[in-house]
């Protein structure tokens, strides 16, 4: 049976959805389910399956591809060109894959063959409207009979028939409700990390808003943008139920850890990350973002909720408890990375524990009830800072266990040493920057230094990768890269700046570096624009590896067990400079999540088209190591890396192993592996 659908002028058919009697939908998933980005709402990215396992792994084929947008999508408008950058992460209820495609809009196809079941409709009539980002997750919900696939496009929310993919009857104006912010300037909205259900309310946060064309927000020489609060919507009506502010307002906790009155203004604050739930506690998680800018003289204190862990009632949005892991973030070291829930025992006592991991390399771990640490956070003296006006927190956070997962500050002993040659050069270029240990400041662009050279980077240690939970082993597995970034400041040469001091354009090798004052007003960037890594002639890391690794550990008792190099990187492995030189797998600066199964990590190369990040634009490989010990098992064949994790569940045709991949050449398009 054919179901017709009107784009714009083409009339095409996509075959309809025929559904059998589906029961709700669990939480957490069941073996033969994938629900959201990380398996079900704790995050875990844990699939018990094990077809695939150390014996069968090797025999893994390539069995269908499915394109980032439909082909009816293609043929309605020829000149539509997605974003390389797919993110979707398919839901899998019921034998059905619910996905945010490349443009946004929801496709659904059988788990088992990639076969098109319905597809998102009406379109836009325009390819300007057509245009938009891909979504990270779509959630599922059900109440036995109702059933609705939910997910975030542009400044709407939306909410489908998951048996139709027509507009959901009396939810908001046809299916769709605003969620951008009614502003009397221009800001921008990004939901693409997806909205989170916890029983019948829907939560959405934001990256924060940023003024189109104004480079404000985090980035240029303003630091005004627009903060994207928390909410809460009705499933069923899309009415707003509630909104959680992230940065406090007058009257509310920590609204004076905001001086200067800059909480009415410091905008491009959100919760941009992905969010975990637990049900039975009727609690969500959200890891919020840092403030913006890397000087921080106009918003003097703590700035909370910023860089913080949050835990809030999920039926009326009230804050339970929450914690600050950096206190007036001057390095961006936001909490990226979603909060995994795992059920622990230390010391013979069970704990429901939430594990948060940082941009800062540390893992936090609390009671996921009451945010008691699980083992002692210290207040530790850090350095302070010399940019006038600058305000620098006297302290910040330091987990006594578990140990940091990457490198954490830079000194002299942490320059890269792969030949005598090249260790000699490194050197010399370290000496040009200020050196010192987690959370030294930015500095001052000097005629004798040019910055603070600072380990972990503005993309941290943990991102959204980080994070895989085996519950039954109590194992969690952290994916992490090591980058620094260079953090060094000049004097604002607009008179009409909003802040003293800003970050310049990077500097180019070969080039002279901006003056200290003076310069010439630097164009609006974000931060991508962050001169990363200091310019080494020989094109080769300033700091030792690994640059990409997974290390793991025993969360019953804090332990590091093992830590791995993360693949190989052939551009540093096939340096002029390194000809005849013997050393490790360096381990490859990417940003791709891991899977855990009963028996193995799953673990693709990342795909260069995911922002500043080492990657492969072209043919790559899915690992698996054995979870107890880190032990390469094999690897299988991809036809470019991936941009998501990979997503294991069970059809009646045997395991499958799904996930994005793209390149430049090819596009981006979903995989899917088995044994048939």
């Amino acid at each position: 049976m054919l179901q017709p659908v009107l784009l714009g002028a083409a009339l095409v058919t996509v075959p309809s959805l025929a559904f059998g009697q589906a029961a709700s939908a669990p939480a957490p998933a069941t073996a033969a389910e994938w629900h959201g980005q990380g398996g079900n709402k704790a995050m875990q990215r844990y699939s018990p399956l094990t077809e695939v396992n150390a014996s069968t792994f090797k025999k893994l084929k390539l069995l269908w591809t499915r394109p980032a947008i439909d082909k009816i999508y293609a043929d309605a408008f020829p000149d539509l060109t997605p974003s390389n950058y797919l993110r979707g992460t398919p839901t899998v209820v019921d034998g059905i894959a619910y996905v945010s495609n490349g443009i946004g809009l929801i496709e659904a196809f059988d788990a088992a063959t990639g076969a098109t079941k319905w597809v998102q409709t009406p379109l836009p009539v325009d390819l300007r409207r057509a245009a938009a980002e891909s979504a990270r997750s779509v959630e599922y919900w059900s109440d036995g009979k109702d059933k609705r696939v939910v997910t975030i496009r542009g400044k709407f929310l939306n909410a489908l028939d998951a048996e139709t993919g027509k507009p959901a009857p009396g939810f908001g104006d046809n299916g769709s409700v605003y969620v951008g912010w009614a502003t009397q300037e221009d800001y921008s909205y990004s939901g693409t990390n997806g909205p989170l259900i916890v029983g019948d309310v829907i939560i959405v946060g934001g990256r924060g808003g940023i003024k189109v064309g104004g480079g404000s927000g985090d980035s240029g020489d303003r630091w005004e943008g627009h903060s994207d609060d928390v909410r809460g919507y009705d499933v069923r009506t899309g009415h707003l139920l509630w909104t959680f502010h992230v940065i406090p307002q007058p009257g509310e906790e920590g609204f004076d850890s905001w001086q200067s009155e800059a909480w009415k203004s410091s905008g491009a604050q959100g919760a941009w990350s992905p969010m975990s739930a637990d049900e039975a506690l009727g609690m969500v998680y959200i890891p919020l973002s840092a403030p913006p800018m890397y000087y921080g003289g106009h918003r003097k204190g703590d700035n909370l909720f910023g860089s913080s862990l949050v835990a809030l009632d999920a039926k009326t949005g009230k804050r339970v408890w929450h914690y600050q892991v950096v206190h007036h973030d001057l390095w961006d070291y936001d909490l990226a990375a979603p909060p995994v829930l795992a059920d622990l025992t230390v010391d013979g006592k069970p704990i429901k524990s939430v594990i948060q991991a940082g941009k800062t390399g540390f893992l936090y771990v609390f009671d996921r009830a009451t945010g008691k640490p699980v083992w002692p956070i210290e207040e530790r003296p850090v350095p302070q800072s010399d940019v006038p006006g600058e305000y620098t927190s006297p302290t910040q956070p330091f987990p006594s266990k578990p140990p940091p997962f990457d490198l954490q500050g830079v000194t002299m002993a942490d320059i890269a040493n792969f030949t005598p040659e090249t260790h000699k050069e490194a050197l010399a270029v370290a000496a040009k920057y200020r050196l010192g240990p987690l959370f030294t400041p930015p500095s001052l662009i000097t005629p004798t230094s040019l910055g603070t050279l600072a380990s972990p980077g503005v993309w941290g240690s943990g991102n959204w990768n980080t994070g895989a939970f085996d519950p039954e082993t109590g194992r969690y597995y952290a994916v992490s890269r090591t980058k620094p970034t260079v953090y060094g400041l000049i004097k604002a040469p607009d008179p009409a700046a909003s802040t003293a001091y800003i970050i310049p354009k990077p500097v180019v090798p070969g080039k002279t570096p901006p003056a200290a004052t003076g310069a010439a007003k630097p164009d609006p960037y974000d931060h991508g624009g962050l001169p990363l890594i200091p310019p080494v002639a020989s094109g080769l890391p300033i700091i030792k590896g690994p640059y990409g690794r997974i290390t793991a550990y025993d969360m019953n008792k804090g332990d590091k067990l093992w830590t791995i190099a993360n693949g190989d990187d052939p551009q540093i492995r096939s340096n002029p400079a390194l000809k005849g030189a013997k050393f490790p797998p360096t381990g490859i600066a990417s940003r791709v999540p891991l899977t855990v199964t009963k028996s193995l990590l799953l673990v693709p190369d990342g795909s260069s088209v995911i922002w500043d990040t080492a990657g492969y634009d072209g043919p790559a490989k899915l690992s698996a190591y054995d979870k107890r010990t880190g032990a390469l098992v094999g690897q299988v064949p991809m036809p470019a890396g991936a941009t998501t994790s990979p997503v294991s569940y069970q059809t009646p045709a045997g395991q499958r192993i799904v996930m994005a991949v793209s390149s430049s050449a090819q596009g981006a398009s979903w995989v899917a592996y088995g044994l048939e």
